[in-house]
């Protein structure tokens, strides 16, 4: 494993939906998620981080150091109980001796890619492994315009029983989807995080990978055509920092080609970087 990074790096990723819901929202019938206020839409970075998770376990299967502690199904104390184990730790009796939750944490943070990058709360059972604090940080997604939530009746061919047999009773439901829509997701990374959870360059290099490809094997009737569009990246030369965030967010626009008809496709936008207010001390990188 390569030294942990040095530089504070902030992102910009855009992607896009067509004919498919990109995050349901289960208090809402599971219809995609929308800001009531303006009717933009949104995709939680808890929904970001879970294709990430999915796309390492798929890249990295059976690779040291790349294990994803949050999947599906999983039961967390457990790990947190291999942890001690494969350490020689005892068992917390009432509260875990500082020492001992520290190595634990060490191992979880060697061991999990998502712990690594994400950080987890590891403080729960008798086998506590401590709190850490991820340098990857996500905002939500936000859609670059209002979103339309269009509704679409669906039948089964098949019966579920015999009552279903005549069409009168044919079983019918309905799915939500979104015509198309472009979606604008901000990170962060923090050099001052990542050295405390050993996320280092290689991981760097492939959390890149992973979020223009994490779409590629996520595909479903659900969540339609989902597609990373454009990754940029602001490196700054120091690990604090030689702008604000906000300041380099600014620079990057989204705007459509012809407003007086609804956007269908990626081609309907132009995406505009003003190089130009970006800080000598903090390199622009285009990843895709």
């Amino acid at each position: 494993m390569s030294e942990s990074i040095k530089n504070r790096y902030e992102f910009v990723l855009y992607f896009d939906v067509e004919n498919g819901n990109p995050n349901g929202d289960p208090d809402a019938g599971n219809m995609p998620r929308i800001d009531p206020q303006t009717g933009y839409g949104i995709v939680t970075d808890v929904c970001l981080k879970r294709k990430i998770r999915n796309f390492t376990e798929f890249a990295k299967e059976g690779e040291t150091g790349y294990d994803i502690y949050v999947t599906e199904g999983a039961i967390l104390n457990s790990k947190h109980q291999v942890a001690y184990e494969e350490l020689g730790l005892p068992k917390n009796e009432k509260k875990a001796n500082e020492e001992n939750r520290d190595k634990a944490r060490q191992y979880m943070c060697g061991r999990y890619f998502d712990i690594r990058a994400f950080g987890a709360v590891m403080d729960t059972g008798d086998y506590q492994c401590g709190q850490v604090r991820g340098p990857i940080q996500f905002c939500f997604a936000r859609s670059v315009d209002e979103i339309l939530q269009q509704e679409i009746t669906i039948t089964r061919m098949a019966a579920t029983n015999e009552s279903e047999k005549s069409g009168a009773n044919r079983t019918m439901g309905r799915k939500y989807v979104v015509p198309y829509a472009l979606y604008r997701a901000e990170g962060f990374i923090s050099a001052k995080f990542a050295q405390k959870t050993g996320f280092s360059e290689d991981d760097l290099e492939f959390f890149w990978t992973a979020l223009i490809n994490m779409f590629e094997q996520d595909h479903s009737a659900a969540r339609g055509k989902m597609s990373a569009r454009k990754l940029f990246v602001f490196k700054h030369e120091s690990e604090l920092g030689n702008a604000p965030a906000a300041t380099l967010f600014e620079t990057i626009t989204a705007a459509q080609n012809d407003t007086s008809k609804p956007p269908r496709s990626f081609l309907d936008y132009t995406i505009a970087v003003e190089t130009e207010n970006i800080p000598e001390d903090v390199e622009f990188i285009e990843k895709l």
